[in-house]
């Protein structure tokens, strides 16, 4: 699987969905601009010593992603979709695509792939989970859906 970040702006949340791609096995995808360098000490920290588990890409814009995935299944996290996340039906080669914290996937991304997005439920009153958050929801509810494969029930919390 793979979780594509939109012009991620914030080491920290970046830092922390790549220690959860570390532990499941999910490739990382950084789409450019980002707010932050990859060198970033707030990054770094947040995905602790997992880095060199991560498989990493880094991406000039969106459109080099959906060429390089032409054909794959993608589904776009936003809290305007119509369809809960745990209504799609989620492969191995699934991309899980989230937008910026600010602003979220741009809406000519969104018109483009309505079909495709989804939104995690809470109540009218919340804008938004906080994108680490919201990411590792996704992610686990996709790996359950296929059983949690290649990954061991050894994991605990630190």
């Amino acid at each position: 699987m793979h979780i594509v970040l939109i012009e991620p702006e914030i080491p920290g949340n970046t830092g922390n969905i790549s220690r959860l791609c570390a532990a499941t096995g999910i490739e990382l995808h950084l789409v450019k601009p980002l707010g932050f360098s990859v060198d970033d000490k707030h990054l770094k920290r947040a995905g602790l010593d997992y880095w060199p588990l991560v498989k990493v890409h880094l991406h000039e814009n969106f459109a080099e992603v959906l060429a390089l995935y032409r054909g794959g299944k993608f589904h776009f996290a936003s809290t305007k979709a119509p369809r809960s996340y745990a209504e799609a039906n989620y492969g191995k080669d699934d991309l899980l695509v989230f937008g910026k914290e600010t602003a979220g996937i741009p809406e000519e991304i969104l018109r483009q792939h309505l079909e495709e997005c989804i939104r995690i439920p809470m109540i009218a009153a919340a804008r938004s989970l906080n994108l680490s958050n919201a990411v590792a929801v996704v992610a686990y509810e996709a790996l359950r859906q296929q059983g949690f494969p290649g990954l061991s029930a050894a994991g605990y919390i630190v």
